[in-house]
């Protein structure tokens, strides 16, 4: 498996060429890599996928996702992968969609089933996944996490307390409560690589069974431990990853059961990052009023500069029209002024996901170049309004916008 990874990672240096990934198939093997159709480049619309994994009786499936980039939405209802337990009706253990990526998802039995669906538009470059043949009690850096259901107990990385957590790891404890009952979380230690939206390393707490965006408590990382959590019903879904890349402490936490009637007083989430990003439809009416507005750009780049949170040039992507906004992924020329803007990037290619509020105002284009001024919340997720700054960029502008990149504001 990571000689394979390595080459995938490789083809992106220019060193090898990956090997194509087909729509679907039997995998038979102790392990092996499941991709997108197409992966790396952009998965093809309109297509439904099925992969069905079988290891030897007496093991389970334990699959993790390496690379995911699918449409986003916070339902996951136009381009999706799921994954189940079984082959025929078996559970869901989770959908997926946008660039989230889940932690470890482990069969009950030795059968596993992938299935991604893509609509009409889309929007990445898909997904690519690794599974391997454990026992079904295995324990070890490389697998860790489970089934949770005492009326208390304890959860932490692998190695902890002798030394860092591994690279690499994906743990998902699934903690289910009797139903009358909620279940708290609290943080004892909590050291993971620190980034500013946790894209690395992390801890993500879900309400429920299933990785689900809208179900999201938190997702966190850094050296402070998060606020105690508790559940709206009686499961919780704890995930931890880490990349290849740098480790940490790692960290230790405690669960227990609590009366449902047990009154839980909302608390601010002390994350290091925004709890969930999710995409919420614009109110129709602030909408509605908002693009009433004439259409015309005012001012010039520069004085629209320091203005902005964010300043970049690209190539419009994808563009899909929802609610009377346009949703599109950008692929970045270049960036001059950042803030919060959630920027991807897959070898040397970036790319982000903005909202222009009003689908006609400003008006843009699949497949052309333009320059970009707008407004990041903090969730990182880019919005463009109308009295926001947005022209065509030629390679005449670069000049002015470097001068700008310079300028203080």
């Amino acid at each position: 498996i990571y000689s394979f990874l390595g080459s995938v990672l490789n083809y992106w240096s220019g060193n090898t060429t990956v090997p194509t990934f087909t729509c679907g198939g039997n995998m038979t093997e102790d392990s092996g890599v499941v991709g997108s159709l197409g992966y790396p480049g952009v998965y093809p619309p309109n297509t439904k996928c099925v992969w069905r994994i079988t290891v030897p009786e007496g093991k389970v499936v334990v699959l993790s996702f390496r690379f995911i980039d699918l449409e986003s939405d916070n339902l996951c209802r136009y381009d999706y992968v799921d994954v189940y337990s079984g082959h025929a009706s078996g559970q869901r253990l989770g959908r997926f969609c946008g660039t989230f990526r889940p932690g470890a998802l482990v069969s009950t039995g030795n059968k596993m089933l992938i299935q991604m669906v893509s609509d009409a538009n889309t929007a990445g470059s898909g997904f690519l996944a690794v599974y391997s043949a454990a026992e079904p009690h295995e324990r070890g850096d490389q697998y860790c996490g489970g089934h949770l259901d005492k009326p208390f107990g304890s959860i932490k990385t692998p190695n902890w307390p002798e030394k860092d957590y591994p690279a690499g790891v994906t743990c998902s404890w699934h903690i289910v409560a009797p139903k009358n009952q909620i279940i708290e979380v609290k943080f004892e230690k909590f050291d993971v690589e620190r980034d500013n939206y946790c894209r690395y390393d992390y801890v993500a707490i879900f309400n429920g069974a299933e990785v689900n965006d809208a179900k999201r408590i938190g997702k966190y990382c850094g050296d402070s431990p998060p606020a105690p959590v508790f559940s709206e019903g009686n499961q919780l879904l704890i995930q931890f990853l880490s990349d290849l890349s740098l480790t940490a402490d790692g960290f230790i936490g405690h669960y227990k059961f609590r009366p449902k009637k047990f009154p839980t007083t909302p608390v601010p989430l002390t994350t290091t990052t925004p709890p969930a990003a999710t995409t919420r439809p614009i109110p129709l009416k602030y909408s509605v009023g908002l693009c009433q507005q004439k259409c015309r750009r005012s001012g010039t780049a520069e004085s629209n500069y320091c203005t902005s949170d964010f300043v970049i040039t690209g190539t419009v992507i994808t563009a899909v029209v929802r609610g009377g906004s346009v949703y599109a992924t950008i692929s970045i020329i270049n960036v001059y002024k950042e803030s919060n803007l959630a920027i991807q990037q897959a070898g040397k290619t970036m790319s982000t996901k903005i909202i222009v509020l009003c689908k006609k105002c400003p008006f843009i284009r699949r497949g052309l170049n333009y320059i970009f001024m707008g407004s990041a919340d903090e969730d990182g997720k880019g919005k463009i309004a109308p009295h926001h700054f947005v022209m065509a960029f030629k390679a005449k502008n670069q000049r002015g916008l470097n001068v700008l990149k310079t300028k203080r504001c």
